[in-house]
């Protein structure tokens, strides 16, 4: 089947199979210069900042050498999720950039690499998106997402047999659920397909 770019096709993994629960609001934050070390806050992470500056006696206990314990801390931003609610808005060029943010704290996450790959694709991206699924798959093998995304790159570039091989490694363990019966009859079409039009080349 086509790929549409922007949208999820029988040719790419499903969401369901990715990291895809946002612990929190699935709205992208919008990003606010704070001013130490390039790092970045929420917005409502401004708004905690406020709260604690204007807390009852925070001012006059840090005066007469309160705690330091009592000087409002900025929150670590969110990368991953940030990354998600980007993807779910289509914005994948900004969600690339979170997702690169978010493997820097995750360097070996294959399910943040995958997810990059999905993201590379919809960009057009083809060759990053290829390296990228290699490196999920390098870290876990069993990722049938990966392994599904991975397939359908590789017959785009003309490679059938690697295509068949990532094909047969995602039929082998199959996701589960009735709405992973569309992939899995499409897989199973595509791999007959290759299977089909390689075999005249084998005798």
């Amino acid at each position: 089947m086509a790929m549409v770019k922007g949208k999820t096709t029988p040719d790419q993994p499903p969401p369901r199979w990715r990291l895809s629960n946002l612990s929190r609001s699935d709205q992208p934050f919008n990003r606010i210069a704070a001013p130490r070390g390039g790092e970045y806050l929420r917005p409502d992470a401004f708004l905690l900042l406020h709260k604690g500056l204007s807390r009852p006696m925070s001012f006059w206990r840090r005066w007469f050498g309160g705690s330091r314990s009592d000087a409002p801390k900025p929150q670590r931003l969110d990368y991953l999720n940030e990354a998600l609610a980007l993807e779910r808005q289509k914005d994948y060029d900004a969600a690339l950039t979170s997702y690169r943010l978010a493997l820097r704290d995750s360097p070996n996450n294959p399910q943040i690499l995958q997810n990059m790959a999905i993201c590379f694709t919809k960009t057009g991206q083809h060759e990053e998106a290829i390296r990228h699924y290699r490196r999920a798959l390098e870290l876990d093998p069993t990722l049938v997402g990966a392994h599904y995304g991975l397939a359908f790159r590789l017959k785009e570039k003309g490679d059938r047999a690697g295509a068949a091989e990532h094909l047969r490694a995602f039929l082998a363990r199959p996701p589960k659920g009735a709405d992973a019966e569309r992939w899995i009859r499409h897989a199973e079409a595509t791999l007959r397909e290759l299977e089909t039009s390689t075999a005249p080349e084998s005798l």
